[in-house]
C-alpha cells in the first residue's frame, strides 16, 4: 500500500503563515510554450500579496534575466539547478550565483560540449537546443521542441551516454539536460535567501546566528515558511 497522500484541492490549502512560491515554467506556468495573460495576472496577484516568487527551470541563464527583468519575481533557479540570479535590492543590479566555482564550472561545460557532440552523432534527431548560447552551465539537446518528436528510447539513449561519460542529465518536456556535478534543481535547499525578501544594502553581510541555526535545520522537504526570509539557496554537493 501507498504512504503517498491523495492530491488535494487548492481549496484546502492553508496558507496562513506562507511567505513565498516556488514553481516550474514550462508546462506548469506556460501553456504550448507561452505564458499566457491568466498567467503572467497571478504572477503579478502573488507579488501584490507580499509572496516572493521564485520559479525554479532547466531554462537558461538567459531566461533567468530576462525573467528577473520582466517579471515580478525575486529570485531564478536555472540551468537544473547549476546556478540561480537574484536582483539586489539596493543596486538594482542582477547577481549571479553558481553551483561551483565559475572556473571549474567552466571547465566542466568544455568536457560537457564535447561529449554532447558525441553524443548528437550517435541518436539521430537530436539537435542543440536554440538557447545553448545563453547557457552557462549545463547544455541541453532538442528532441521535440523546435524539431520533430524523438522517439522515447532515443531520448533515453542520449541520457544513458551523458551519464556514462561521467555527466548527469534529466530530460525535461521538451530537452536533454546535461551538466557536470550532482546538483539537482529539486536538491536546492533554504540557506541564508538572497533575493528581494533581503532589505536594501550595498553589501551582502554573513549569516547571523538565526541564520546559521536556519540552515542546520532545513532540508529540501522541510523548508518552512518562517525560515524563508532569511535563507539562501545552496546546492548539495
Amino acid at each position: 500500500m501507498s504512504n503517498t497522500a491523495p492530491p488535494r484541492p487548492l481549496s484546502a490549502f492553508d496558507a496562513r503563515g506562507l511567505r513565498g512560491v516556488l514553481t516550474d515554467i514550462d508546462d506548469t506556468l506556460t501553456t504550448d510554450g507561452r505564458l499566457e495573460p491568466d498567467a503572467y495576472a497571478a504572477l503579478w496577484a502573488l507579488h501584490r500579496a507580499g509572496l516572493h516568487v521564485v520559479p525554479v527551470t532547466g531554462r537558461s541563464a538567459g531566461w533567468a534575466h530576462m525573467i528577473l527583468k520582466t517579471w515580478p519575481v525575486g529570485a531564478v533557479v536555472a540551468e537544473s539547478g547549476g546556478l540561480y540570479l537574484w536582483r539586489d535590492g539596493a543596486t538594482g543590479r542582477v547577481e549571479q550565483v553558481f553551483h561551483d566555482d565559475p572556473a571549474r564550472v567552466a571547465a566542466d561545460r568544455a568536457r560537457l560540449a564535447d561529449c554532447a557532440a558525441a553524443v548528437l552523432q550517435a541518436v539521430p534527431g537530436l539537435a542543440p537546443a536554440s538557447d545553448n548560447a545563453f547557457r552557462r552551465v549545463d547544455l541541453a539537446l532538442d528532441y521535440c521542441e523546435e524539431v520533430p518528436r524523438v522517439a522515447p528510447d532515443a531520448v533515453a539513449r542520449a541520457e544513458a551516454l551523458f551519464r556514462a561519460a561521467g555527466f548527469s542529465a534529466r530530460s525535461s518536456s521538451v530537452h536533454v539536460n546535461a551538466w557536470a556535478g550532482r546538483f539537482d534543481r529539486r536538491r536546492w535547499r533554504c540557506a541564508a535567501w538572497p533575493s528581494a525578501s533581503r532589505p536594501a544594502q550595498t553589501r551582502r553581510p554573513g549569516p547571523s546566528s538565526a541564520t546559521r541555526r536556519t540552515t542546520r535545520r532545513c532540508s529540501p522537504r522541510s523548508c518552512t515558511a518562517s525560515a524563508w526570509p532569511t535563507c539562501s539557496i545552496t546546492a548539495r554537493r
